[in-house]
């Protein structure tokens, strides 16, 4: 009830909330968890393991952890379903909200995105749910790839939806708009972006704020957009296509989110493509380029900033990579060490958490810029199939979620 209140006197002070209780990549979306008072060290065979659920469906998506509640996306059958379990390992609920996606790569891989009392997600067949928190009950489905004549790309739909101000931002592609926002209370349709003409990606947007600029940044097959989130034009827009034609391998296969800092957003999408940092004019109407990146075309493991510089690691290959350091202001390459393969990376109190995709290994790294200093490491025994699934940190504890298993370590000292 006390959310419900809240919602309501944001609505009525019109009171712009951007950090979600819990989301894709924490409360800003940027892989930077905050908390303070974790492990600098693990013991030799990893942090202490105090909850294991299985049976949770097939999934890349990340859990996320709020109020000792746990909510999480997997795939039985056709369908996709949301679960919460409590610290303890009950089962609140899992219920089935959407039409799963059936091709290559058919686990669920939207992250659920709690704001308040309400909890948002998008099926792999492009059904944008909001459902009750508390018990599962939904409020209200829009299926927008249908509604809005969405185009697929190769491999379906990968996108966790973001809540900005009182709508719900979801990345249609398509001929009828690239970008749309719904009421989050009803789902009704508050705006639609002009189509840029191009497919979907396989991005979660972000939202960007500096001094009086707001802009949703989204990415589509072929563009970096920036959005008003009070009317849906587009004021900035960036093509990212490679500077050579020939090479189209993965050329529209963008994966990551935008990574903002101040005025500077660094984008990347593996196969060999350029990353490049793109700075927003100062009336949010422009993206300018400052760098690229040859070196670090992330995959789909994302990147993190921590004192000046970049973390994640880049593509080689489709199942290996190197990890990678680069200057955040120049792109200068400060190290590309090998260790293992490529995969997903997150931040917390002050040491990265790198999770790669082949084996399962987790390391605990000192973010310096000199070479890929890993601390301790532990390795994923349990769940099948590729590690894809990002960690989530919380409270002193890091989700991982390998297949149909979500696991809990304690990692507060």
């Amino acid at each position: 009830m006390k959310y419900v209140i809240l919602n309501l006197l944001s609505l009525i002070l019109c009171v712009p909330s951007m950090a979600q209780d819990a989301q894709w990549r924490g409360p800003d979306r940027n892989g930077m968890y905050p908390g303070s008072g974790l492990l600098k060290e693990w013991p030799e065979n990893g942090p202490e393991m105090i909850l294991k659920v299985e049976g949770l469906g097939g999934g890349h998506s990340s859990p996320i952890l709020f109020q000792d509640r746990i909510y999480i996306t997997g795939k039985k059958g056709e369908l996709d379903y949301l679960s919460a379990v409590d610290m303890q390992g009950n089962l609140f609920y899992q219920v089935s909200y959407g039409r799963a996606w059936d091709e290559t790569y058919a686990e669920s891989r939207c992250t659920p995105t709690l704001d308040g009392d309400r909890i948002y997600v998008v099926s792999g067949k492009g059904e944008i749910v909001c459902l009750n928190a508390e018990n599962g009950e939904k409020i209200w489905t829009v299926n927008a790839h249908e509604k809005y004549r969405g185009e697929l790309h190769r491999w379906g739909i990968a996108e966790s939806p973001l809540i900005v101000d009182d709508k719900v931002i979801y990345t249609t592609g398509g001929n009828v708009a690239s970008v749309i926002a719904l009421n989050k209370y009803n789902g009704e349709e508050v705006w639609k972006t002009k189509s840029t003409g191009d497919s979907r990606a396989f991005v979660s947007p972000v939202f960007y704020e500096n001094g009086n600029i707001r802009l949703i940044l989204a990415v589509t097959a072929n563009y970096v957009l920036g959005i008003s989130p009070e009317d849906g034009s587009i004021s900035a827009q960036y093509t990212y296509l490679p500077d050579d034609p020939a090479a189209q391998r993965g050329a529209t296969n963008n994966t990551n989110s935008p990574l903002i800092r101040g005025d500077e957003i660094f984008v990347s999408k593996g196969y060999d493509q350029y990353g490049v940092m793109l700075k927003i004019g100062s009336d949010g109407k422009a993206l300018r380029e400052m760098w690229k990146s040859s070196t670090m075309d992330t995959h789909h493991g994302h990147y993190v900033y921590d004192n000046g510089y970049l973390f994640g690691s880049n593509w080689l290959n489709n199942s290996k990579g190197n990890w990678v350091c680069l200057d955040w202001k120049t792109g200068k390459v400060m190290f590309e060490d090998e260790w293992i393969t490529k995969g997903s990376i997150v931040y917390a109190d002050g040491l990265l958490y790198c999770y790669e995709e082949r084996s399962g290994n987790v390391a605990l790294v000192n973010p310096t810029p000199e070479k890929f200093d890993v601390i301790s490491r532990f390795t994923i025994a349990f769940g099948s199939g590729p590690h894809w699934a990002h960690p989530y940190i919380s409270d002193g504890k890091m989700l991982i979620r390998h297949g149909d298993v979500l696991m809990v370590f304690h990692i507060k000292a």
